[in-house]
């Protein structure tokens, strides 16, 4: 059983910032990429930030400059360092972590169970 675990959410003032840490734990031989999406209130969920198990990044238009996403694989935890932060960015955050779980298996999707960010004053 694979577990992602979110922490870091909560509310924060316009300029401020937040991490975001997403560990997983379980029965895991690989993680590859790492990603973070949103989803606000009335919208769709959208992908914000990804890494690829080479450390390539990519990042939704909306948060490129004022957001990182790294991961530590000796802990098997994903980060999502967000600046800058705007009230647009209200939204609950989810991981998402690409696992293999046994040799040959092939890498399957597992999803954090989301932690709410809000950028309020």
């Amino acid at each position: 059983q694979v577990q992602l675990v979110e922490s870091g959410g909560g509310l924060v003032q316009p300029g401020g910032s937040l991490r975001l840490s997403c560990a997983a734990s379980g029965r895991i031989l690989n993680i590859g990429a790492w990603a973070w999406y949103r989803q606000a209130p009335g919208k769709q969920r959208e992908l914000v930030a990804i890494i690829t198990s080479g450390g390539s990044t990519n990042y939704t238009d909306s948060v490129k400059g004022r957001s990182t996403i790294s991961r530590d694989k000796t802990k098997n935890t994903g980060y999502l360092q967000m600046n800058s932060l705007q009230p647009e960015d209200t939204a609950v955050y989810y991981c998402n972590a690409k696992i293999a779980i046994r040799v040959g298996g092939g890498l399957y999707d597992y999803w954090g169970q989301g932690t709410q960010v809000t950028v309020s004053s």
